[in-house]
């Protein structure tokens, strides 16, 4: 696929500290990567780039290489999240209806421990945007349900007894399959109110607003900034305790338990498998740790390594894609299995989303604990489960449960 490139002049300034950098966000196409109140706000739409199909991860690669070639860039700061960016969210499969997107966004406010800075961005020869630093408090309170989509409990509770029964014939080791929630919002909804809910209760996650995509994940697919880069693999789950005592017996069955040691292990090794070719070296800890988030423990794997080949952190997120922790393994028997499986098109979830800046580097997580909200208004919610040989349908119901909550209690 060729991209004609857009010229782009790019400017960035320090700014006074604003802490609230979700008040200055649109209401209807927010645009944000956050964490602890750290990170990057987007306003308006200075260039949009489409993708689909099983190139789309190359294909963006390739056009950002361009729009940053062509580029003017001012700026003083020149550090991380600085500069040209763009804000990404992926398809997770080939034959989705779902575009692929950039966003390079009008006007960017970063936040960095207190260090905060305006980027403009504009097509060269025009005029500047406005700089709309003033914070706008949230719209009126809406509180709507989300109601089983196109696959009911029971009819998930099929889909992993058949999933297990493939497994145990010997077609493949693990699948990850999801369930759907749906509702719709009030005309005129302000989105804001459901990302503010997100970054306030898992202050800890990646919390993202990307076309329509909000969400808040846990899961860093990879991090490249400055030829190292870094991932956090999740795989394993068990709901929180009630109480202190049950709440480290509940940490402490998942570290042992060998049904989520195995689903986790796969994970790790469709990382790592993905990484080796673009590293000098990798390393991973021995054994994984669990990971405490507000409803839920996972197991976690930290990988971290040296690029060696000149990838930008788009090229990455296209060897990675989707890894077992997502799909399952083998990844292409794992991806039909789910197509069969699976009566919807999951859109972006479990694709990657982030940002990418001119040099390549970027923050990614996968799209996890989120929903898609169409320009019409409709919400659609997902969560999955990793299926192995033990998995039991009951349970895995349960899990998805688990992972739903996020989304259900900010639109709820």
């Amino acid at each position: 696929m060729q991209v004609n490139a857009q010229a782009l002049t790019v400017e960035t300034t320090p700014i006074a500290d604003i802490r609230q950098l979700i008040l200055l966000l649109d209401t209807r196409a927010p645009l944000l990567w956050m964490r602890r109140n750290q990170g990057l706000a987007g306003i308006g739409t200075a260039l949009r780039l489409e993708f689909s199909g099983a190139t789309r991860l190359t294909d963006a690669a390739t056009a950002w290489r361009d729009v940053a070639a062509a580029a003017t860039v001012s700026d003083p700061i020149a550090s991380t999240g600085t500069g040209l960016l763009a804000f990404g969210a992926f398809a997770f499969d080939a034959s989705s209806a779902q575009t692929s997107v950039l966003i390079v966004p009008q006007v960017i406010i970063g936040r960095d421990n207190g260090r905060c800075w305006v980027t403009r961005i504009w097509p060269t020869g025009t005029t500047p945007p406005e700089i709309p630093l003033a914070l706008r408090p949230l719209g009126t309170e809406y509180r709507i349900s989300l109601l089983p989509g196109a696959l009911p409990p029971a009819g998930y509770r099929d889909a992993v007894g058949e999933a297990v029964s493939r497994i145990a014939s010997g077609d493949l080791n693990k699948v990850v399959l999801a369930r759907d929630l749906v509702g719709r919002l009030p005309t005129e909804s302000d989105l804001r109110r459901a990302v503010s809910e997100l970054a306030l209760g898992y202050p800890d996650c990646w919390t993202y607003a990307v076309d329509g995509l909000v969400g808040s994940s846990p899961e860093t697919l990879i991090r490249a900034d400055h030829g190292e880069v870094n991932a956090r693999v999740l795989a394993g789950t068990m709901s929180r305790g009630a109480d202190a005592a049950s709440d480290l017996e509940a940490a402490l069955q998942l570290a042992t338990s060998a049904k989520d040691g195995d689903e986790h292990a796969f994970a790790v090794q469709s990382v790592l498998a993905s990484l080796r070719p673009h590293t000098s070296h990798l390393t991973t800890s021995e054994i994984p740790f669990t990971l405490k988030l507000p409803n839920l423990w996972h197991l976690a794997t930290d990988v971290e390594g040296t690029l060696s080949d000149g990838s930008n952190s788009l090229d990455l997120i296209a060897a990675m894609h989707p890894t077992a922790a997502v799909a399952g393994t083998p990844t292409e028997t794992a991806l039909a299995l789910i197509r069969e499986l699976e009566p919807f098109d999951r859109g972006r979830y479990a694709g990657p989303v982030g940002w990418v800046g001119a040099d390549g580097d970027g923050e990614w997580a996968i799209a996890l604990r989120c929903a898609q909200v169409s320009p019409a208004g409709g919400v659609t919610a997902y969560a999955g489960c990793g299926i192995v040989l033990d998995s039991e349908p009951e349970r895995e119901l349960a899990e998805t449960r688990m992972k739903f909550r996020p989304v259900v209690e900010a639109f709820g």
